[in-house]
């Protein structure tokens, strides 16, 4: 708790630095993917099945919130803000029979079958022109903030969503919920067996999950001002989650956040350094496989594991050292020394 105070109290306090504008586009980018990397570890980490959908959800919370305010007016730019929870609750609520379906499978073909529905979800993106606008896209009103401070309110919602992800995932880890996770990851039929209510968990996790990766493509959206379904519904979205998870280490509270910071801060600096040549893309993936070949467990379980290695070396050295012998009494010259 105290380490997440003072990391949220600093992240806080850096736009009143009056950082540049690309920096704190940087930030509202990498806060993005730290919220969408902690919301699939709750479900590709505790659970071990591997969504590669979730950038379904992504997009329908980014056109969600532009066809709701299609129709609504934006007057003081919070609006789209205020209306979060709701799109939050219409995407997990969506989840549910989905993951019902889903579910059924396993591990690699529940990733197929995920992927799978992406590619269904931009499909009709691109198909359904009277809802989505198809290929043109659709557009949402620009936030009426000053240009000065443009980037702080994206910015401040993003940190509150990150700090909603990860106090979810802490209260799941320790709670009777992570409990049941982490059985069903390490073997489904003998947790069932045991009386843990599989389905439940999966459905209730699966649905927390896309919830949170939806309100995120709403921010992104307004942020944005402008969707295109290749956009909005692009696997290069799920991919990258995934990877951060894996990068900082799944099923840890901090590991998808310091993946997300690591590879996305990469991404978006080799880009402004490297313009869009696309040469950044392999700076990035070299970034990404130096740090997977030396840490290939993820950062924060390699690193735990080499912390326990080296107290479990110095308690064996230290077990294997004789005791001292007892200071004997011994006669010298006639008199006790």
């Amino acid at each position: 708790m105290a380490r997440a105070a003072v990391f949220f109290a600093l992240l806080a306090s850096l736009p009143s630095f009056n950082l540049a504008h690309w920096v704190l586009n940087l930030l509202v980018f990498t806060l993005m993917y730290a919220v969408m990397s902690s919301a699939w570890n709750l479900l590709g980490g505790f659970t071990g099945y591997p969504s590669l959908g979730h950038a379904a959800f992504f997009g329908v919370g980014a056109y969600a919130v532009a066809l709701w305010f299609k129709h609504h007016a934006i007057t003081s730019g919070y609006e789209p803000f205020v209306v979060l929870p709701m799109i939050g609750l219409f995407a997990a609520v969506l989840g549910i029979p989905i993951a019902a379906i889903a579910m059924r499978t396993r591990f690699d073909v529940f990733a197929i079958v995920t992927i799978t529905l992406l590619f269904v979800a931009q499909t009709l993106a691109f198909n359904l022109r009277g809802l989505t606008g198809g290929a043109q896209g659709i557009s949402i009103t620009v936030a009426p903030f000053s240009p000065a401070m443009f980037e702080r309110p994206f910015y401040y919602v993003l940190l509150a969503l990150l700090g909603l992800a990860m106090g979810i995932t802490f209260l799941t880890m320790r709670s009777k919920l992570g409990l049941s996770l982490a059985a069903v990851r390490a073997d489904e039929d003998k947790a069932r067996g045991i009386g843990v209510r599989v389905t439940g968990v999966k459905l209730l996790v699966f649905a927390v999950s896309v919830g949170l990766t939806a309100m995120v493509g709403a921010v992104w959206a307004y942020y944005e001002s402008f969707i295109y379904p290749q956009f909005a519904i692009d696997p290069l979205i799920t991919i990258a989650i995934v990877l951060m998870t894996f990068l900082g280490g799944r099923g840890t509270l901090w590991g998808p956040v310091l993946g997300a910071g690591i590879l996305e801060g990469a991404q978006q600096l080799f880009a402004y350094w490297l313009g869009g040549s696309q040469v950044y893309l392999i700076a990035y993936a070299a970034v990404f496989l130096v740090i997977m070949l030396l840490l290939p467990r993820g950062i924060l379980p390699t690193i735990q594991d080499r912390i326990r290695r080296r107290r479990r070396r110095g308690t064996v050295n230290a077990a294997a050292v004789p005791p001292a012998l007892p200071l004997a009494e011994v006669t010298v010259g006639g008199g006790a020394a």
